[in-house]
């Protein structure tokens, strides 16, 4: 059943998605916009759990901890970039070369 909550649900993944592809120049940016996404799954999968009256909430937990463990590397990547190439901008760096 759709409802209100899950249209608007819906309706932030697609915006934060629609961030991370028009606004992927800094690797700060891209990250706010794929831990958006995760918010928006979490509270999506929360809400249904909610919803259909059990008890099954290790899904949501799940998502919650891989999207915090996602924003520790994804910060790691933020200071290391940084530090070595002395910038954060995704066009600058070429993570493929040594």
């Amino acid at each position: 059943m759709i409802t209100s909550m899950s249209v608007m649900f819906l309706y932030s993944f697609v915006i934060c998605t629609i961030g991370l592809i028009m606004h992927h120049t800094h690797l700060l940016s891209t990250l706010l916009c794929l831990e958006g996404m995760m918010l928006s799954i979490f509270m999506a999968l929360t809400m249904s759990a909610l919803s259909s009256n059990t008890s099954s909430f290790i899904l949501p937990l799940t998502i919650l901890t891989l999207s915090a463990c996602e924003a520790g590397v994804g910060l790691a990547l933020l200071v290391a970039s940084a530090r070595t190439h002395n910038t954060a901008n995704l066009k600058n760096l070429n993570l493929l070369q040594c």
